[in-house]
């Protein structure tokens, strides 16, 4: 069988991933080819992306189901292709917002809740502004870029595996089985119902300012989230704007995310910001993935800002539907009809 799966990003590279593994384990044969326009994985959302498997700290504001689909990822990141650091997530509020964290608490669980002490024995950069705190133990993070890169590379060391960069999928014959599209925002031409939810980031340095794990800040306008990265930054994001302008990061939404970062540790105001960048995330309305089919097509798309979080478990699920027929109604839509269950 032959599949061709557009687009190299977390989505595209985890579904190749999942169609060998099961393959493989039925003993069967399988030729992937992905194309990617980018010049290499990864340069699109993901690019972007934080990196948290953060299943129980997303349900706070999401549905049940992408708690739980997380859980899967959660495994896959760790322990079948593990590049994940399991060190938890953190989860904080200035006193004036003790209110948003206790009903942060309220929606989520598997956490412990931490004094001042606490949280000086895991972040002491911390314990000075803060005597309160969720800590989910189980959670975990990765670096974006360098997880899809190691990924890509272990795909393209199978010999039934064909890597096509700088590619437009459209200019090459179709000679595929099944073709599965994980072009992301790209792909809204094509399917009904598609948006865009803007997202800004930044990278700084701060060499004064040591964290070890994911800290997310409650607030009741710009939640904020920081992320450590392998090189000693730190990631700072992310705003969300309902609108579809890929590119461009404003001055409003820089001294949102430096206010944010300051509020955890004033020593953030002498980081040196060495990133910006934006993108759009793709979504549907409900905010909740889609596995599309149309005949041998399926589209895989619709992971808003869950890219890590849902892309191993919809790859899994993709993979399901072309070697198996297997069918998966609570992401599944069927042949441009409408979706059936949430």
């Amino acid at each position: 069988m032959r599949i061709r799966i557009i687009g190299a990003g977390a989505a595209g590279l985890t579904a190749a991933f999942e169609l060998l593994r099961q393959a493989e384990a039925q003993n069967r044969d399988l030729a992937v080819e992905i194309v990617e326009k980018a010049e290499g994985p990864g340069r699109g959302c993901s690019h972007y992306a934080g990196g948290m498997i953060a299943p129980w700290c997303e349900a706070e504001s999401t549905e049940p189901i992408v708690a739980t689909l997380g859980e899967e990822a959660l495994k896959f990141w760790t322990e079948t292709f593990p590049v994940a650091e399991k060190r938890g997530s953190l989860v904080v509020a200035p006193k004036r917002d003790r209110p948003d964290l206790l009903h942060f608490s309220r929606r989520t669980k598997n956490f412990v809740t931490l004094d001042r002490d606490a949280i000086a024995a895991l972040e002491p950069d911390l314990a000075e502004n803060f005597d309160l705190a969720l800590y989910f133990e189980q959670e975990a993070h990765l670096a974006p870029r360098e997880a899809l890169k190691k990924l890509a590379e272990h795909l393209a060391q199978k010999p039934n595996v064909a890597i096509t960069y700088s590619a437009d999928a459209e200019t090459l014959a179709d000679t595929a089985d099944w073709t599965l599209d994980c072009r992301g925002f790209a792909a809204k031409p094509d399917l009904s119902g598609l948006r865009g939810v803007k997202g800004e980031m930044m990278i700084v340095r701060a060499p004064d300012i040591t964290l070890s794990r994911p800290v997310r800040m409650v607030h009741p306008r710009h939640p904020v989230y920081l992320v450590p990265r392998p090189d000693g930054t730190i990631m700072v994001g992310a705003t969300m704007y309902e609108n579809e302008e890929r590119a461009r990061v404003t001055a409003e939404s820089l001294v949102e995310l430096v206010n944010s970062a300051f509020a955890l540790n004033p020593a953030f105001a002498q980081a040196e910001i060495l990133e910006t960048g934006s993108d759009v995330r793709p979504s549907f309305a409900d905010n909740l993935p889609r596995i599309r089919r149309e005949g041998k097509k399926l589209f895989l798309n619709g992971l808003y800002r869950h890219g890590f979080l849902l892309s191993p478990p919809l790859a899994s699920r993709a993979a399901g539907v072309i070697l198996d027929g297997a069918h998966f109604p609570e992401v599944m839509d069927e042949d441009r009809g409408q979706r059936r269950s949430a």
